[in-house]
């Protein structure tokens, strides 16, 4: 395994943070290490100083998105934190169901990963409204950081490991079966609208409000100011009436926030 120094570790935590705000406190400096060794070796670099001179040089973004991969943690599943998806339904679908007079429905997945949050929403969106779904205009973005899990999450395959905890009347409705795994039908597919976007913009470039958006357990990465930061953003990127969904590890200082505490995880925009 490779060494890193104090001043090489510094050099890289700094740039990351600028760049995607995730917080490399000293003490992961193991954790860099271990995560990134392997693609040191396959970059044939010899020292993290090296790998940082070619970091900065990264134009497209590309290698950046790779230590993304490496650094973070992309576990996600299929209705995970389940109780979210039960709110959903039994409040927040029969509010806008009744608010939204245009239909414009709109929701964002602000950390997609590879695509099980935001297929979710799709499925529980058609389970929902049913043959009415056609009287409206979804749109169902899905972001992220990292260009690797956005290209897994456009696929939609899956292998059978990741399908099997899915209700089997959605497997019918909204799976291809193969030898391989699933893959999520076109009709499905064809409404999440997948972009990478880094919640560090300083100013979110949507043009219009958001009625739901799911951002959960990003925030964990984040640094004080970070945090506050990205969340006055989703605020004013909610329509009034709207909900923010965070992961259950999370948590928003309501103290310096407008957002109102609805129950754990999830806030309103008021």
């Amino acid at each position: 395994m490779k060494k890193i120094t104090d001043g090489e570790f510094t050099q890289l935590a700094k740039y990351i943070k600028s760049h995607t705000g995730i917080n490399l406190k000293p003490e992961k400096k193991t954790l860099l290490i271990g995560r990134l060794t392997s693609l040191l070796d396959e970059l044939n670099m010899q020292s993290f100083g090296d790998f940082y001179d070619h970091l900065v040089k990264d134009n497209d973004g590309a290698l950046l998105s790779r230590v993304i991969d490496r650094i973070t943690t992309n576990h996600t599943y299929f209705m995970r934190e389940k109780e979210h998806f039960d709110y959903l339904v039994d409040q927040v679908f029969p509010y806008l169901q009744t608010s939204v007079h245009n239909r414009d429905l709109r929701i964002w997945c602000a950390a997609s990963s590879t695509g099980e949050e935001p297929y979710t929403l799709a499925m529980l969106l058609e389970d929902y409204f049913g043959k009415s779904i056609v009287k409206w205009d979804k749109k169902l973005l899905a972001t992220d950081i990292s260009l690797d899990v956005l290209s897994k999450a456009k696929e939609g395959f899956y292998i059978k490991e990741k399908v099997d905890a899915v209700p089997k009347l959605w497997r019918l409705n909204y799976f291809e079966r193969f030898e391989e795994g699933y893959k999520i039908k076109p009709n499905i597919r064809n409404q999440v609208i997948y972009r990478r976007f880094n919640l560090l913009e300083p100013r979110f470039p949507f043009k219009g409000k958001f009625h739901v958006i799911f951002c959960r357990n990003v925030l964990i990465y984040f640094d004080g100011p970070t945090k506050k930061a990205v969340i006055e953003k989703m605020y004013n990127a909610l329509e009034y009436g709207g909900y923010l969904f965070i992961g259950h590890s999370e948590s928003i200082d309501r103290n310096h926030s407008k957002f109102k505490y609805v129950k754990p995880a999830v806030y309103r925009k008021v």
